[in-house]
Order: structure tokens, then sequence, then C-alpha cells
């Protein structure tokens, strides 16, 4: 879900412009999962840029407070939205916290770092929404520990139906600063991309796993 149409289209074109986020598609490349994509995004790189960074951190406050009230506690889902979390945590002047992938094999053996309290009210903050299943995770976890999760704000997301699926049956609200639509859009319109790259890259959208330059 997308709040501001305006807001997601500076969001795409300041993730293009610092290169958080590339399109390559005569040139794929490959992620983690084996897919071959046109499209890479990293926003950690978002972070050694002061403008972009208070941008995001003050469009993801803005959404939290309007959508959930100001929560008790902001999380951040390890490790790609600790930063970000933390700087909208702060604007917000609220506690924070982060959420491992799975509990830690040495220690306290956390799963959850910071101070949560059974029954305080959580929004959960998330740099990247792909298929949503490591943010679903964090979500549970966070339910585990008798937080009551309001729901999850994202940089960017690909939009995937499978995500959609996911966070419908996990009852989880997501909201989105820009998506996959938004960016294609504003990279059209400053000419970062062809029309038939545009092609393309919607066909990629419609069958990832098995789209092969």
């Amino acid at each position: 879900m997308i709040l501001n149409k305006d807001t997601a289209k500076k969001t795409a074109e300041l993730l293009l412009q610092v290169k958080a986020i590339k399109l390559s598609p005569k040139e794929p490349f490959n992620w983690a999962s084996g897919w071959k994509s046109p499209i890479y995004c990293d926003n950690r790189v978002t972070l050694s840029y002061p403008p972009v960074r208070i941008f995001l951190k003050e469009e993801i406050a803005k959404i939290v407070e309007l959508e959930y009230g100001k929560p008790d506690v902001i999380a951040g889902v390890a490790t790609g939205a600790i930063a970000i979390g933390m700087l909208v945590a702060q604007e917000l002047g609220v506690p924070f916290i982060y959420v491992r992938p799975e509990p830690k094999k040495h220690g306290r053996k956390n799963q959850i770092e910071g101070h949560l309290e059974s029954g305080q009210n959580v929004v959960v903050i998330e740099d990247l929404i792909s298929t949503g299943t490591s943010s679903l995770n964090a979500v549970a976890a966070l339910k585990e520990a008798g937080a009551v999760v309001k729901g999850m704000v994202a940089i960017f997301s690909y939009g995937f139906e499978v995500a959609t699926k996911n966070f419908k049956e996990k009852n989880v609200h997501l909201t989105t600063l820009s998506n996959y639509d938004n960016l294609l859009e504003q990279a059209l319109d400053s000419s970062y991309i062809s029309d038939k790259e545009l092609i393309t890259l919607h066909e990629w959208r419609r069958n990832p796993s098995e789209w092969n330059q």
C-alpha cells in the first residue's frame, strides 16, 4: 500500500540517484536466491547521503503516526533496517529494538535486541520487501514476545504477488514509501530506461523466478 503518490515518486527518484536501486535489463544481476534479475536494491546505500536518509526518516515517521499513532516502540528488522529504524525511532522520540533472523546461539540467545515489554504497541520498519518471509518472521518473533504489532512500514517493495498473499495470510498491514510500479514510472520519466527496457522490466516482475535474459 502506498499512501502518497508524490512521496512514492520522490523516493524512487532518490533511490535511483544514489544508486540504492540499479536497473540493468541488458546485463541482469544474480540474486542470492539464484534468480536472474534486471533490478538490484540495497537501501543501506541511502545512509551515506544525509539529505536522502533524512527524507526517508521523516516520511516513514509521518506514515507511522498517521497510520498507527505514536507507538511504544519501533522495531527494525536486522540487518538492513536497523539504521533506518533507529532514525525513525529518534524522530518519533520512542525506544528502539531490532529483531534478528533467529536467536543468537550464545550469550542470552536473544532474537530481539533491546528492551521490550509484553503488551507494548510496536511498529516494524523494513528497508525492502521481496517475498515478505523474513519481515513476517520478525513480526512472529515480536508477537511471541508479547508485543502488539500494529503494522509495518518499508522503504520499497518489489510488489510480488506472493508478498501480498503472505502479508494478507498473517494479517499484517504493510505500507511502503515506494514500490516497483512507481519506480518504473519515475525511471521512464527521467529517461533512466527506454520503452523497450520497460517491457523487459514488467516481464521480469510477472515471473521473476523463471525470467531469463
